[in-house]
């Protein structure tokens, strides 16, 4: 007899995952825990040949979007996300780059010089470039780990079919210990197998297979700590590097999306602590702190602070903003480059867009 989670009992707060129907918002099953969910994701390998450095020579991780600018402008610049480099290639002058696959690359037959930058600085030059095909291999299987699973995936279970064990289109939503939503994770799952929880024999382990895209490593600390429940100081983030921010500012868009703001009536002043700016995340966390408290989001890129300063996200035009240690987000985003390699005053954009947006700025 398989355990069921009856579909009429509210389960918030109950487990940290559930998985839901996309279609019917029906709950397959409600659980503690998730294996397989932090891994590292494919990625693609670049060869940089002829490699030129313009600084130090890269090693370790280079940005969380690396450009590649053809030298003649003949096409629009590439993106490379969250890329890491292996150092020179043995016995050879090309640098090897990995980086997410599955993003949109460079065209595969560009056989001319590029630059690279990172946003912030260049990096350096190659002739030419080649992208290394990485060797197939197996996604492995998630597995939802003391799963008290729903009166339907019972049914589907006992009937065993490969009809009934394609669950569809599904959510793996998932929630911090507060029992609030924190982001979730789009599947097409399969199951593959189940058999009962060790850790009690009322619920069931559900392995299933399907597309994932998984969390990296340098993320886990981050969620775990989400996981936990939403900060409770402002100000959480600024111990951490860039990547690191980068990770905690995408789970601060996802949950801040996700909820209705209720706006503050007009001519509220706010505070931003800008001790911290030293890079565009950290801009932008500093930021939603200032406008809607710890772990608050108001925007992630320019576009999504234009929408934000619109309504719907805790703000009403006019207001006041007090930009504390505004020199520090000076001194580090006066001189970013675009994709293309153009440099911009990212400091002074913002302040321009929060101005046009009704936000009355003072810095100090």
């Amino acid at each position: 007899m398989i355990p069921l989670v009856h579909e009429d009992r509210d389960r918030r707060g109950q487990g940290r995952y559930r998985l839901t129907d996309t279609g019917s918002g029906h709950v397959w099953g409600v659980c503690a825990e998730v294996e397989g969910l932090f891994r590292e994701p494919r990625r693609g390998t670049y060869e940089l040949f002829g490699w030129v450095p313009e600084a130090t020579e890269l090693c370790g991780w280079v940005g969380s979007r690396v450009w590649l600018v053809p030298e003649d402008r003949a096409l629009d610049a590439w993106l490379l996300e969250d890329a890491e480099s292996h150092g020179r290639h043995p016995g050879t002058d090309g640098l090897v780059l990995i980086c997410l696959d599955g993003y949109d690359g460079p065209p595969e037959g560009h056989r001319a010089p590029v630059r690279l930058h990172d946003g912030y600085r260049w990096l350096g030059s190659c002739r030419e470039f080649a992208r290394v095909l990485p060797p197939e291999q197996a996604e492995p299987p998630l597995v939802l780990r003391g799963l008290a699973p729903s009166d339907r995936l019972r049914g589907a279970l006992a009937a065993g079919t490969r009809r009934a064990l394609d669950l569809g289109e599904s959510w793996l939503e998932i929630r911090d210990d507060s029992g609030e939503p924190l982001t979730d994770r789009l599947l097409r799952p399969k199951v593959r197998t189940w058999r009962r929880s060790s850790h009690d024999t009322k619920l069931i382990d559900l392995e299933l297979e399907g597309d994932l895209v998984p969390v990296p490593g340098h993320a886990q600390p981050i969620w775990e700590r989400r996981l936990a429940g939403p900060p409770d100081t402002p100000g959480a983030w600024a111990g951490l590097d860039t990547r690191q921010r980068g990770a905690w500012l995408d789970l601060v868009r996802e949950r801040g999306c996700r909820f209705e703001h209720h706006d503050r009536p007009a001519g509220r002043t706010y505070e931003l602590d800008g001790r911290h700016i030293t890079d565009e995340p950290g801009l932008y966390l500093a930021l939603g702190e200032a406008v809607n408290g710890p772990g608050g989001y108001f925007g992630g890129c320019l576009h999504a602070l234009v929408d934000c300063l619109r309504g719907n996200f805790g703000y009403t035009a006019p207001a006041q903003l007090l930009w504390r240690d505004a020199v520090t987000a000076r001194e580090h985003l006066s001189r970013v480059l675009t994709p293309e390699g153009e440099p911009y005053d990212l400091a002074a954009t913002v302040l321009e867009v929060l101005a046009e947006g009704g936000m009355n700025v003072t810095c100090t």
